[in-house]
């Protein structure tokens, strides 16, 4: 019996010494919008709702004040936009989670997180703004452009040192807003049947291009696209096109 007794005892003890982890604690938490954040003590900020992340300026969003806290973000499914400047400058983010149920990244959601050294953009997104991630990690690694375009998966994030023709690879599924802005000695651009969504103004001001082909995948073509192409003289727009926006061709 003591032995019993004691074997008893002696397993009360083992488990009693056994601590399940509590929870990260909360250091703030907040809503913006339609939705929620929270941002623990180890600097996950955890975003969850339904709806749009709207914004208009890195010092909108309530989570800002704390940027130097981040280190990770997730986004739970519900939310369906990123928005402009969300994460603009928080250097210490090294990773991001982002849902299926996103379909849009704003301009400049991740600019400047220089810890940002990969993201994973789901096949919901149908639209990213300009200089979404400029200046981060990923960016700024030279190993990761092919030819003067940086790729995220199946999105081009990025254009540099373009020149003469280009073909864009099979597969992408969207330019973002000013993509090839200013690329004054791009001649020529082939636009696989892959992409589905092309943003403002990703052509302005290519000076020297003089023949492009659109895919008949395209549907619409948005203000500015082709502003300033003054080489451009003709151009053949599929029949999927059903709106041309404003100063397109100006």
């Amino acid at each position: 019996m003591k032995r019993v007794i004691s074997l008893a005892l002696f397993v009360l003890i083992i488990v009693g010494s056994l601590t399940v982890p509590a929870a990260a604690a909360t250091e703030a938490i907040g809503t913006w919008g339609g939705l929620e954040w929270t941002l623990d003590a180890e600097g996950t900020l955890t975003i969850s709702g339904d709806g749009n992340m709207n914004g208009v300026s890195n010092s909108g969003y309530a989570w800002r004040i704390h940027s130097s806290k981040i280190k990770s973000v997730v986004i739970n499914d519900g939310v369906t936009s990123i928005g402009n400047s969300a994460f603009c400058d928080c250097t210490a983010i090294t990773s991001i989670t982002i849902p299926d149920s996103v379909t849009k990244i704003d301009s400049n959601a991740f600019s400047g997180c220089t810890s940002l050294t990969g993201i994973t953009i789901p096949d919901s997104v149908t639209s990213i703004g300009e200089d979404a991630l400029y200046n981060t990690g990923y960016y700024n690694d030279d190993s990761n452009w092919e030819n003067g375009i940086l790729y995220a998966g199946n999105y081009i994030v990025g254009v540099k040192n373009i020149s003469g023709e280009v073909v864009i690879k099979d597969g992408v599924k969207c330019i973002p807003s000013s993509a090839f802005n200013g690329c004054t000695l791009l001649t020529s651009i082939t636009i696989p049947n892959s992409v589905t969504s092309i943003g403002w103004g990703a052509f302005y001001g290519c000076i020297s291009l003089t023949s492009i082909t659109i895919a008949n995948s395209i549907t619409s073509i948005d203000s500015s696209m082709f502003k300033g192409c003054t080489s451009l003289t003709s151009i053949i727009i599929p029949d999927s096109v059903t709106s041309i926006d404003s100063y397109a061709f100006e």
